[in-house]
């Protein structure tokens, strides 16, 4: 038995899903392999409880890695159980959930097993995209079993739970003591394979959740629940939340409710789901301060762009973007993190998350919250680039730098002869702000589409996304774009 099941396989399946709505499916299957002796040894249901159930009255199904039974690992026919489970699902349309607990390949079975973990693969790839993948770590995801952990499109880990492709006292220079690179905390915030870490029950109540939230398949809209919250309600305070924009999204959701996503990775960038009008949307968001309850602030960011926050952010838009969810941005974004490491990887993760906002076919609503300069601005969901509607608060600024750089350029030469050139600086940026960087000088040439108060931020994005629901855009036809 793994020390790590603090539930038991079936355990965590009736806590999942609702009471008494669980079915077992193939119960009886167990190992056919007699090599090595595996006749004479017990192995029901061959490690894998599988079957489908309801959660808050929609379908799921779920598989539940024994680790009690040869150390939950994958052979034959506990594959083909996990991709007949697929096959099911995919013809009904509903997520699929997978709790890990599993010593990896079966040795016993060999090219059997090798096999089984080759179709598995290939189920997740082909329900890619049309249903909800999901999966919870609550003990070893070691190897190529790691493969299938982010094949899925959420993944949860329990506090205990270890991810890994090598362990970490195999990694040259290293031991489990150094740096335990399979550990829930080092996925969630160095790595940022897993979007979160927690208790069991923890790990369990925000799949239920986050399933309540989205839909059940590609060809369904986000799940429609009755909205308790004020749709004009007023946002007070939000307009202190620029830097901060968890806040800000939490002060725009339906009753303050938010599943974020990947929330201790990049932490310069928000993707969170959150219901408006009690429909489901995703967010994005650029994000320099974290506040404490107490109102202390800790700075994450410059307020530009780093690789690793717009990788998040691309994995999350294409999913809402296949899943037909809406996107809302909330952006304040000052340029390009400079670093030589930075250097490195900015550019190709900037095109994609360009690419990504670009080819989502969904509703998208941006509200520029700060500063947006440069060509980061045009990669945060710009109207060039295909958004829908976008907002700005008054205080907003959008151009391709802040007035007082962009001076220092254009009268270069002036100012090597000005007396005062404090003076001429003031007044010159004052100026170039008024004509180029105020959000007022961008509405009038179209970029903006309205001007708003921060307060009415929710009331004005709910009628946005209101009026974009019935939207329908074509892309050409292709294959798939390579970006």
């Amino acid at each position: 038995m793994s020390k790590m099941a603090v539930k038991s396989a079936l355990g965590r399946i009736e806590a999942l899903v609702d009471e008494n709505s669980f079915v077992q499916i193939g119960g009886l299957i167990n190992a056919r392999n007699t090599d090595f002796n595996m006749q004479d040894k017990e192995t029901p249901a061959d490690g894998v409880i599988t079957g489908y159930g309801l959660i808050d009255g929609n379908m799921v199904y779920v598989y539940s890695q024994d680790a009690s039974v040869l150390n939950g690992t994958i052979g034959e026919m506990h594959a083909k159980k996990i991709t007949k489970l697929y096959d099911m699902a995919l013809k009904m349309g509903a997520p699929v959930i997978g709790f890990i607990d599993c010593a990896g390949i079966r040795l016993q079975e060999a090219t059997d097993a090798l096999n089984a973990f080759g179709e598995i693969y290939g189920r997740m790839a082909a329900a890619s995209g049309i249903i909800p993948q999901i999966s919870a770590i609550f003990g070893n995801c070691g190897g190529g079993l790691s493969v299938i952990s982010e094949l899925s499109d959420f993944t949860f880990m329990a506090e205990d739970g270890k991810l890994f492709v090598n362990a970490p006292n195999t990694l040259d220079g290293n031991r489990e003591e150094k740096c335990d690179t399979a550990s829930a905390l080092y996925q969630t915030t160095v790595s940022g394979l897993a979007d979160m870490k927690g208790s069991e029950e923890e790990v369990i109540a925000t799949v239920r959740a986050l399933v309540a939230m989205l839909p059940q398949n590609n060809e369904c809209d986000p799940p429609i629940v009755e909205c308790t919250d004020d749709l004009n309600r007023v946002c007070e305070g939000i307009e202190n939340c620029g830097e901060d924009t968890l806040i800000a999204v939490r002060h725009i959701a339906d009753n303050g409710n938010v599943i974020e996503i990947k929330g201790e990775f990049a932490q310069e960038m928000v993707t969170a789901f959150i219901s408006l009008d009690g429909v489901t949307a995703g967010v994005v968001a650029n994000r320099s301060k974290v506040y404490d309850t107490e109102g202390n602030a800790e700075e994450i960011s410059d307020g530009t762009l780093t690789t690793a926050g717009c990788i998040k952010a691309t994995e999350f838009i294409n999913f809402c973007d296949a899943f037909n969810i809406p996107v809302v941005t909330l952006t304040n974004v000052k340029g390009f993190k400079a670093s030589v490491c930075e250097e490195k990887t900015i550019a190709k993760a900037a095109a994609k998350l360009t690419y990504a906002f670009a080819n989502a076919t969904v509703p998208k609503v941006n509200v520029v919250v700060g500063d947006s300069f440069g060509s980061a601005y045009s990669v945060m969901n710009a109207k060039s680039t295909g958004c829908d509607i976008v907002y700005a608060w008054p205080t907003a600024h959008i151009g391709t730098m802040n007035a007082e750089s962009a001076v220092r350029i254009i009268y270069d030469e002036e100012l090597k002869s000005v007396e005062d050139k404090n003076t001429f600086l003031s007044e010159k940026a004052a100026e170039y702000e008024t004509l180029q960087t105020s959000a007022i000088s961008a509405a009038k040439r179209g970029y903006v589409d309205s001007i708003i108060e921060p307060c009415d931020t929710r009331k004005y994005v709910i009628g946005a996304l209101e009026m974009l629901y019935s939207k329908r855009e074509d892309k050409p036809s292709k294959k798939h774009g390579t970006v």
